[in-house]
């Protein structure tokens, strides 16, 4: 179990400030959404732990060790970064051997296994390997690595719905055979609310929420219904998107939820908060 500890983090370039006074414990063996707007500062946080960038201020420590240039702390953490690294002539199969020399764990026969599941082709050149296909190579060597902390960033880049879908499948069954600390940095908030435990909101540098997931869900609530029967019911309350579809419509509004029974008397029917939309009212500045 892996524990990233970050105080009073900041970073700068020039007089752009990335991160500001960023301050948060991420504990072992859970999964967790960073989310943010393009820009907001995800990737910058993901290289400084990484140890990729140095900080302005502030430090980030793995299990009270510092990352700053220590290979022991930097070793139990595997990035899939969104950018390709990788040399663009070598072969896959020589791409998961050339891997394990550097993290000792990394089990080749799951990355074989894996490359067969998503239909990944092992004699191909990295150079050849399509958008989606670059991202599935870069998935099975980050689940193989074996690494006490693994982080995404924006995984599921040029895949389709069906190998979208297969990613997060193998990322649970991963995590319930292997439990870790796991970090996914990405757009699609609504594809990864059902399986992350804890949510991470950054906006403009700035942290913005720290909390588990089914808190923040229980914060509010959906309203769904005739959109007049909606209308009358939502006048006084904390509404925060509406969704409309004819004479249909749903409302995600934060406060207590009321009771069922006042839900039936106005025929509407009540659900969990949408997480999208809830980041959407959180950064909509």
């Amino acid at each position: 179990m892996s524990k990233i500890e970050i105080k009073d983090l900041t970073k700068l370039y020039g007089k752009t400030v990335a991160l500001e006074s960023l301050s948060l414990n991420i504990e072992g063996n859970k999964i967790y959404g960073l989310l943010g707007r393009n820009g907001a500062g995800k990737t910058t946080l993901l290289n400084l732990i990484t140890n990729k960038l140095f900080p302005s201020n502030g430090e980030i420590t793995i299990d009270s060790e510092t990352v700053f240039e220590n290979e022991n702390a930097l070793s139990k953490i595997y990035y899939m970064s969104e950018f390709n690294l990788y040399p663009p002539t070598m072969k896959v199969k020589d791409l998961f051997k050339w891997t394990k020399e550097f993290y000792w764990d990394f089990d080749v026969e799951y990355a074989s296994h894996l490359s067969d599941k998503f239909g990944l082709k092992k004699n191909k050149k990295f150079r050849e390997l399509s958008t989606g296909y670059a991202s599935i190579l870069k998935i099975i060597l980050t689940l193989s690595s074996n690494a006490e902390i693994l982080l995404f960033d924006e995984p599921i880049l040029g895949l389709d719905a069906n190998h979208r879908d297969m990613f997060y499948k193998e990322l649970i069954n991963h995590y319930s055979g292997k439990p870790k600390t796991i970090i996914i940095s990405t757009h699609l908030i609504e594809e990864v609310a059902d399986i992350i435990e804890e949510v991470i909101i950054i906006n403009n540098g700035k942290l913005m929420l720290s909390d588990h997931t089914e808190s923040i869900l229980s914060s509010g609530y959906t309203l769904s219904g005739k959109a007049e029967d909606v209308d009358s019911f939502i006048q006084d309350k904390r509404v925060i998107g509406i969704d409309t579809i004819g004479r249909f419509k749903s409302a995600y509004i934060l406060g207590s939820r009321p009771l069922i029974e006042t839900m039936n008397k106005h025929n509407l029917e009540i659900t969990k908060l949408d997480l999208q939309k809830l980041f959407i009212q959180l950064t909509n500045s």
